[in-house]
């Protein structure tokens, strides 16, 4: 006897969960279907799962073609349940590809793709499901694809670009189901957009994709004018969509609960925030205008908006080309530093200077974790933790999609407001 294994967490249960089990089926004589528990979803990072564990077992029960179904509840567990159940074959999505295939030493590995066009199902008319594209001038997703498969009820299916070959190499590398190189078409079918080009370009998708009614996601700095930024919020409020800047930092729990101890004195009164980062090394060596719009997020978080005065200290090598900086934001008690480096040696670290101590996230601070407190008059750092998983990505994702069940028009993670007055300060620096 054949004996085939495959694994889900088969949330908000649709066609492509059922052929996947259907095509297992069809490699052997015995299937095996592990259905992940709630708090494996937890540790592994998958969010906003919607269906109880009884409910996805009894989905996939219904297929009627499980023999077996058990429950993946840790980290490492799949090597156990084939030993256990003496399994020939493990079936994974091709998502998935090359992740397991360290499994091979003990049975066959089989990648299966994807099923295309979930999203036109029932369960997208039902506002269950919604589909998400990409608009690209390169092949790199920033992770995108991968992050929103941690996120139940968002499915990527399409990728725009204005040249062809991109949108059609991009479209066949990430498994997606259709490419365009018309936008009109490609906003037709889709209900989130993710704008990741080129930044003089991004305005003008992100304005036709809010009149259509489209949920949008660009990264920042959405546009260098702060005119043009309100212009696009008010139309994203007038058409009842969002538009949400690729500010991730603002969505990660840990940073969360490190601005609301420091807003309640952890260290005291702030008299210094010090933001040090290597643009090379953030996320693949990104714009200055690009790197230093998380910067400049981190510290309007901890300082507030009314910065009073703005300096920059840009430092170029004999050919003219950008070295380093060391931004300086005088506040009324405080002052914010910003340090970027290319290629000189600057440690990435944010640390926070109190009247009464100091807190610091070390290392790559936009992906924060965790964070050290050191507290004067206590011999010991508290050390605070948080689960973190992928970029971070998945955090926003799961953060709009509270937006749109909740109807709201606004993040609250990032105020408009606080988007503009951000952007007003970087034409500042721009300037200077």
């Amino acid at each position: 006897m054949k004996k085939v294994i495959t694994y889900g967490t088969f949330d908000l249960f649709h066609k492509g969960h059922y052929n996947i089990i259907k095509r297992a089926k069809a490699l052997g004589d015995y299937l095996i279907v592990g259905v992940t528990s709630e708090s494996y979803d937890i540790e592994r990072g998958k969010l906003n799962v919607r269906d109880s564990l009884i409910k996805r077992i009894e989905n996939v029960r219904r297929t009627g073609l499980a023999d077996e179904i058990i429950i993946e509840e840790y980290q490492g567990q799949k090597v156990n349940d084939i030993i256990k159940y003496d399994i020939d074959v493990l079936v994974v999505g091709s998502d998935w590809r090359g992740k397991f295939d360290y499994l091979k030493n003990y049975c066959d590995v089989i990648y299966l793709e994807r099923t295309k066009n979930i999203s036109s199902t029932k369960l997208r008319s039902e506002g269950i499901i919604f589909n998400m594209g990409i608009v690209t001038d390169d092949i790199k997703d920033n992770d995108f694809v991968q992050e929103s498969k941690y996120v139940s009820g968002v499915h990527v299916e399409r990728v725009f670009s204005e040249d062809e070959k991109i949108a059609e190499d991009f479209c066949s590398q990430y498994e997606l189901d259709s490419w365009w190189s018309d936008y009109d078409k490609f906003l037709s079918d889709v209900d989130i957009v993710y704008i990741k080009c080129r930044q003089s370009r991004r305005a003008k998708f992100i304005e036709r994709a809010i009149e259509q009614g489209k949920y949008v996601i660009s990264d920042a700095p959405v546009t260098l004018s702060s005119d043009k930024l309100r212009e696009l919020f008010e139309k994203a409020k007038e058409h009842k969509v969002v538009l949400i800047e690729r500010l991730t930092l603002v969505y990660l729990r840990a940073f969360n609960q490190l601005v609301w101890l420091v807003h309640s004195n952890l260290v005291g009164n702030i008299v210094s925030v010090k933001c040090a980062i290597s643009q090379d090394d953030f996320e693949g060596g990104k714009s200055f205008n690009e790197t230093v719009s998380s910067a400049l997020c981190a510290v309007m978080k901890l300082l507030g908006k009314d910065c009073l005065e703005v300096n920059t200290n840009a430092v170029t090598d004999e050919q003219g080309k950008f070295v380093y900086d060391m931004i300086t934001m005088k506040y009324k008690n405080a002052l914010a530093t910003i340090e970027i480096g290319t290629t000189v040696d600057v440690e990435d670290e944010l640390v926070i200077i109190g009247s009464n101590g100091r807190v610091t996230i070390p290392n790559d601070w936009w992906n924060t974790g965790y964070f050290e407190a050191n507290i004067s008059g206590k011999e010991f750092l508290k050390r605070y933790s948080f689960n973190f998983e992928g970029n971070g990505f998945r955090y926003l994702l799961q953060e709009l999609m509270i937006m749109i069940r909740d109807k709201r028009t606004e993040c609250t993670r990032m105020f408009y407001e606080e988007s503009v007055r951000l952007l007003e300060i970087l034409e500042d620096i721009n300037q200077i």
